[in-house]
């Protein structure tokens, strides 16, 4: 939408057939945004809303009122600021633990002293951008013009709330709510070389077959490696916590207490010993274990190794490849699984020793004759005979074990899989990194959006008991809608846009009690699992169910469908390669069908009885399939069968394009006016002059050139215009596209010869 003088109000009238479409514009002020848009917790995530008014007739000869509003996210300079911040901690985390791995091989102390260097200078990088996104003032979203710009290299191009709400004469009101937005891409980096699904593969391939000196763990060891090191650092400190409430118990001589601190050390210390049930770790010891100077695997025989002494290993792993990850070898496993035991067996002896307190307390207090010694001895003996015996004194030594066992295992398991770490990163050292930071970058444009738009659907669907039991039962669908095409740079954005689409699975939301005015959304977790905490008021906070308000964590099902629509994409279907947008397609359709299967699997029934269009749904998915297995050529019917089926699962729409202007917005009018056709009875002879109506340059007011997005930048503290664009270029645009194809063919024809 354009920009419109405070106060201007102008009055557009199409005769048709002796009746008359009315529009109305206005423009308002960001404080003044009607109806539920006034509550600070939606105010805090949008800005600068642009609003205009329409009058359509219906069927009947009625007419309807339109409310379209366009509006800002702060959380576009938000959301990167937030994520950069934790990649900076957990990379310096992860350099700390590289440089604690001890002792080292001539080998692998210069593979790791390289590998620290380029990881330093990351760092670094990572927050030079920080501070230059800190400075930032201005605009609340990044203009096409600038994302070229290294600085603003996380933020995502043109992020904005597209909202209509329709004020009918028969059906009930209804809100539609777009998120506009850029397609996430690397765009400083450049698309030379592909985006980021083609370099992962050549970059995982080329690594899986070249023989250099180092170990060869799958991208799923390595992220297993990455997931248990942080299960260790969450759990480890929450098992002494415990252990600690059970001696404040223990001095306080409390039983129930006791029992229920109990309970929970019970609780943790079991998910910190099941962390390492994996092979990796095993197979991680022995590699770090070859890796120390000197390291040589002698151990004597005994019946669990003696198969394995058959083949003995005679050559280190660090030359082999993905098959060099040892199973079998000389090394002393077993030593491994004493240090392992030995936190279980310690957790046993606090458990025995608090049933025998608590019983001989009860004894105590009761007859005070139980033959208590007669069971477990070895345990009873240390127990004093008087009722009133020191528990704390009791239990402070076993808990010292269990802490001593634990700090053994972290200590040995931390250093094996950071080792594991390192392999990744000592092959191709700046590729790998630079990857890395490909992938932050798009992963961080992506996450903008998908926050801003589950916090706007969270506030509108709020006091909606069916969506609040979808959103902690089932999960929400984010349904993406592509326009890029398969040609030239566009497909290194495609390439870019679906990984970092599908890298949103990562996330998970939980919604947490704001206790204070700040309401911005809080990001914790690492690279391969995010949780993105949004902060209700504790009025809107109470009116969650009991689930979602005991911390509960939310799901987001992220699917990309992608149809390429300009001239270029014309070039690609008739002398290029369009198998990257079908295979996406296919994928991303596989997705959408097994969330359908688990929301009607897990939604309760008489929900889905309320649920009129789920026969509806089946017919839509079918339909979907079969558009996208014909292979027609710019089928956008694909588009309009996706955003369908995520309007009726209560999902959330995302359009994107290159720079989020023409395409999106030539796609948001033209799905806009066709809800007003198909859900609101828009009178069939006034549909394209309602098209013609939102995307008409007459309804913007006046446009300076310097702020028109298709000739310069915008001026500061505007809004982006994406609607309204002059339909005469797409009149043209086919006979253009014949005379452009004509003289193409030309030129490369006298090229050759």
């Amino acid at each position: 939408m354009g920009e419109i003088e405070d106060g201007e109000a102008d009055h557009i009238t199409t005769d048709v057939q002796g009746q008359k479409c009315a529009l109305v514009c206005e423009c308002t002020a960001p404080e003044s945004v009607s109806g539920k848009d006034n509550l600070p917790f939606l105010n805090s995530v949008l800005k600068n809303p642009v609003c205009k008014l329409y009058r359509f007739p219906t069927s009947d000869n009625k007419w309807m009122r339109i409310r379209e509003q366009m509006s800002e996210s702060i959380l576009s300079f938000h959301i990167p600021k937030e994520l950069i911040s934790l990649h900076i901690k957990e990379d310096l985390c992860r350099n700390q633990e590289i440089k604690e791995l001890g002792e080292l091989s001539p080998h692998w102390d210069n593979l790791r002293k390289n590998v620290l260097t380029h990881c330093d200078q990351m760092v670094n990088m990572y927050q030079d951008i920080l501070t230059e996104l800190s400075k930032e003032t201005g605009s609340s979203f990044k203009s096409s013009s600038s994302k070229g710009e290294k600085t603003l290299e996380f933020v995502p191009v043109n992020l904005h709330l597209q909202r209509m709400q329709v004020h009918s004469p028969h059906l009930k009101d209804a809100l539609y709510d777009v998120i506009t937005v850029g397609a996430p891409a690397a765009h400083f980096q450049g698309f030379k070389n592909g985006g980021l699904r083609k370099l992962l593969h050549r970059f995982e391939t080329e690594r899986r077959n070249t023989g250099y000196q180092f170990i060869y763990y799958s991208p799923e060891n390595t992220a297993k490696a990455k997931e248990v090191l942080s299960n260790i650092n969450q759990l480890q400190p929450l098992v002494a916590t415990h252990a600690d409430l059970l001696l404040n118990s223990a001095s306080q001589h409390s039983p129930d207490s006791l029992k229920n601190s109990l309970k929970m050390l019970s609780e943790k210390t079991e998910l910190f010993v099941h962390a390492f049930k994996d092979q990796l770790v095993r197979s991680a010891l022995l590699a770090l274990y070859t890796a120390r100077p000197g390291g040589v695997l002698k151990k004597p025989p005994s019946p669990k190794s003696s198969a394995g002494e058959s083949s003995p290993q005679e050559q280190p792993p660090l030359m082999r490849r993905q098959d060099s990850i040892p199973h079998h070898s000389d090394y002393d496993e077993e030593e491994w699984d004493r240090v392992w035991a030995n936190v279980g067996k310690s957790l046993n002896c606090i458990i025995a020793m608090v049933d025998k307190l608590i019983e001989r307390d009860g004894g105590s207090e009761g007859s005070g004759g139980n033959n208590d010694g007669e069971k477990e001895p070895s345990l009873a003996d240390p127990i004093p005979s008087h009722p009133r015996e020191d528990w704390y004194e009791q239990l402070y030594p076993l808990i010292l074990t269990l802490k001593d066992c634990m700090g053994e295992v972290v200590n040995r398991a931390k250093q094996s899989l950071t080792f594991v770490l390192l392999q990744e990163l000592a092959y191709s050292l700046p590729q790998c990194l630079m990857l890395t930071l490909r992938r932050d970058i798009v992963f961080s444009q992506a996450l903008a959006g998908l926050v801003c738009g589950f916090i706007i659907k969270l506030q509108t669907s709020l006091y909606d008991p069916g969506f609040l039991q979808q959103l902690h039962t089932v999960g929400l669908i984010v349904q993406y809608e592509g326009l890029l095409s398969t040609y030239s740079d566009e497909i290194g954005m495609l390439e870019d846009m679906a990984v970092g689409i599908s890298d949103l699975k990562k996330v998970a939301f939980k919604i947490i009690e704001a206790k204070s005015n700040d309401v911005l959304p809080v990001i914790t977790g690492r690279r391969e699992h995010y949780v993105v905490e949004v902060k209700l008021p504790a009025r809107m906070f109470e009116s969650l169910p009991l689930q979602i308000k005991e911390g509960q964590l939310l799901h987001v099902y992220p699917v990309l469908f992608n149809v390429g629509i300009n001239e270029q994409q014309t070039l690609a279907e008739r002398f290029g390669d369009v198998s990257l947008q079908e295979s996406i397609n296919q994928e991303n359709f596989e997705l959408l069908q097994e969330y359908y299967k688990i929301f009607m699997e897990k939604m309760p029934p008489d929900y889905i009885s309320h649920f009129q269009e789920q026969n509806d749904l089946k017919a839509l998915l079918e339909n979907l399939h079969q558009n996208i297995q014909s292979k027609k050529r710019k089928n956008v019917e694909i588009m309009w069968l996706a955003a369908t089926i995520c309007r009726k699962l209560n999902g959330i729409r995302f359009t994107c394009c290159k720079s989020a202007k023409d395409r999106t917005s030539m796609s948001v009018t033209l799905e806009q006016c066709s809800i007003l056709r198909d859900e609101h009875q828009l009178h069939k002879d006034f549909f394209i002059r309602a098209l013609d109506c939102m995307r008409s340059r007459q309804t913007q007011g006046a446009l300076n050139e310097s702020d028109d997005p298709e000739t310069g930048c915008l001026t500061d503290n505007k809004p982006t215009s994406r609607h309204f664009y002059p339909v005469a270029l797409l009149l043209v645009s086919s006979h253009l596209l014949v005379v452009w194809l004509i003289l193409s063919l030309a030129l490369l024809l006298a090229k050759y010869q």
